[in-house]
């Protein structure tokens, strides 16, 4: 068991002054259990890793039938590059509390239990905001249930700066993506495996929805595909060295006019599992 340094029980004070109940506090720049009440009153679990200076935070969403530890792999890759996170368990699943499980949630309703994830997101927000991360420093990024959560989130919290959808469909549980994303105006990144055609083809008109929403123009929308697997497994098998690197340098660089640009995937023969977009 690891025990905290003296210098941490500021932190503890204040972070109990914000309404926050710490279940492990660590050494600095490590990984804390955290829990976090929503307004409708569920208690999220949750893991929390401060970003090192002038890096962003990511706060992670996870698919249906999963919770945070599905990110585990991409939280270390994370906490490698710098980068902070804070993964929740989504009301209904892992070790939150409040209201049941996620398999007795109504499938159906604009105002079911998986739209209210909205209000997760705000928890998730306003503590970041206590810990003094701003809204430029944030992306949101959800796999599955959680893109959709994600997408239908920044509908509130639209000075997000960075939002990305992996294995996004229209519709999740009645949480719709499309609305959303007709309003965001930052930087998005978007992720589909094309051997579920269905699932390929909905996020290909997600990205074009998302991609005249932002002006084509800004070069602020990416689309990352791969052959085979989906979701949590997509991003850990083929996607998070492309992942962090966007988190890092979203927005692709403006080329001067008349100037050639070879594409890195002309020179090199692709990645095994990953194919080019078909929309690029």
């Amino acid at each position: 068991m690891l025990y905290c340094r003296a210098n941490w029980l500021k932190r503890v004070v204040a972070l109990a002054v914000c309404g926050i109940n710490t279940a492990t506090l660590c050494a600095a720049g490590s990984e804390k259990e955290i829990s976090l009440t929503t307004q409708d009153s569920w208690t999220l679990s949750a893991v929390y890793l401060p970003a090192q200076p002038e890096k962003r935070t990511v706060v992670l969403l996870h698919d249906l039938g999963k919770s945070k530890e599905a990110f585990a792999a991409f939280r270390a890759a994370l906490a490698k590059a710098g980068i902070g996170y804070l993964a929740l368990d989504l009301r209904g699943y892992g070790k939150s509390t409040g209201g049941g499980v996620a398999s007795s949630f109504a499938r159906e309703g604009v105002d079911n239990q998986f739209n209210k994830m909205t209000r997760d997101v705000d928890a998730a927000m306003e503590f970041l905001q206590k810990q003094g991360v701003t809204s430029d420093q944030i992306a949101l990024l959800g796999a599955g249930l959680g893109a959709n959560v994600a997408a239908k989130s920044v509908t509130f919290w639209p000075d997000t700066a960075l939002l990305a959808l992996i294995s996004p469909t229209v519709n999740v549980r009645d949480v719709l993506v499309i609305p959303a994303l007709r309003l965001y105006k930052n930087n998005e990144l978007i992720a589909a495996g094309a051997a579920d055609r269905k699932m390929f083809l909905e996020a290909s008109v997600i990205r074009n929805v998302a991609y005249l929403a932002t002006g084509p123009e800004n070069g602020q929308i990416t689309f990352l595909t791969a052959y085979d697997k989906t979701s949590h497994d997509m991003l850990d098998q083929y996607l998070t060295p492309a992942v962090i690197q966007w988190i890092k340098t979203p927005k692709r660089p403006e080329v001067a006019s008349g100037e050639v640009v070879l594409e890195e995937e002309a020179q090199q023969p692709p990645q095994e599992g990953l194919v080019p977009s078909v929309l690029e």
